[in-house]
């Protein structure tokens, strides 16, 4: 016993009277301006005393934290309320892990926040803040939950009916090929029944214009035919001896045939003596002789 009393004198003796006074009286000027709403200066004064004066107490650190958070920088202040989620004072390590579950919220990590308000009613079950954001950042994760699902069912679906209408836009072009297909086919085989039916008009016309050339050279050969028998019977008409010369021809023993052959040969010389007359009339006539 009068060993402990030594030692917390002898440890009494050690601390600086003015050091204590002068942090005394910066934290309570840290404190004032806190309590006035000046962070600025209360960050100032508290990081001064920590990180200059090596003040060690988790008070001091837990006002410096929320000073940085009153102020947004984030960063800061979980650096600052990380060392006191780890605290042996249940208020203090319940207080710096729901600090730190309201910036993950912000943040948009829900998970992380429902993690860090369970810690902090883990150790301060009485922390109906932690109880209340731990309610509400869990049912925000559940309708976060629904509409990802929500938007995946949507776009599950607008997936489908962008593939709907990709299957419907290729069986419609699918289906216009084959029309084009079709009345390609019906023009061409409309084409060649045309085509066709032209060769068959221009083979019946030329059938045609053959058998009548053919029918007009027959009829010109059966003119020509009938012409050459009319004038051979015209010869032989001509040639042929009347009744009162066959009778005579009897008379004097002649038949038809040879006197026929008579009169060619009488025929003949009297060409042959109009021949001759028609030399004659081309000599020069004697101007010493008369014309007759």
């Amino acid at each position: 016993m009068k060993l402990l009393t030594l030692l917390l004198f002898a440890s009494l003796l050690s601390i600086d009277p003015s050091k204590i006074s002068k942090v005394n009286k910066i934290k309570s000027d840290a404190k004032k301006a806190y309590l006035a709403g000046d962070m600025k200066a209360a960050i100032e004064k508290y990081k001064f005393l920590v990180d200059s004066l090596h003040v060690d107490e988790e008070e001091v650190a837990m006002n410096l934290a929320n000073a940085y958070f009153n102020v947004n920088d984030t960063t800061s202040a979980l650096n600052r309320y990380q060392p006191l989620s780890v605290s042996g004072d249940s208020k203090i390590n319940s207080w710096a892990n729901q600090q730190m579950g309201v910036v993950a919220n912000r943040q948009g990590k829900f998970e992380e926040a429902l993690n860090y308000f369970k810690q902090a009613m883990k150790a301060e079950p009485n922390n109906e803040q932690a109880r209340y954001n731990y309610e509400m950042v869990k049912k925000k994760l559940e309708e976060k939950k629904k509409q990802e699902q929500k938007n995946k069912d949507n776009q599950d679906k607008k997936d489908d009916q962008k593939k709907d209408q990709k299957d419907q836009k290729d069986q419609d072009k699918k289906d216009q090929n084959k029309d084009n297909k079709d009345q390609k086919d019906q023009k061409d085989k409309k084409d060649q029944q045309n085509k066709d039916k032209k060769d068959d008009q221009k083979k019946d016309q030329k059938d045609k214009q053959d058998q009548k050339d053919k029918e007009q050279k027959e009829k010109e050969q059966k003119e020509k035919q009938q012409q050459e028998k009319k004038e051979q019977q015209n010869k032989d008409e001509k040639n042929k001896p009347n009744p009162s010369q066959s009778e005579k021809l009897k008379d004097m023993k002649i038949s038809e045939e040879k006197a026929k052959m008579i009169l060619e040969a009488m025929k003949n010389q009297e060409v042959q003596y109009l021949q001759q007359n028609k030399r004659k009339a081309t000599k020069p006539k004697d101007k010493g002789k008369p014309d007759w």
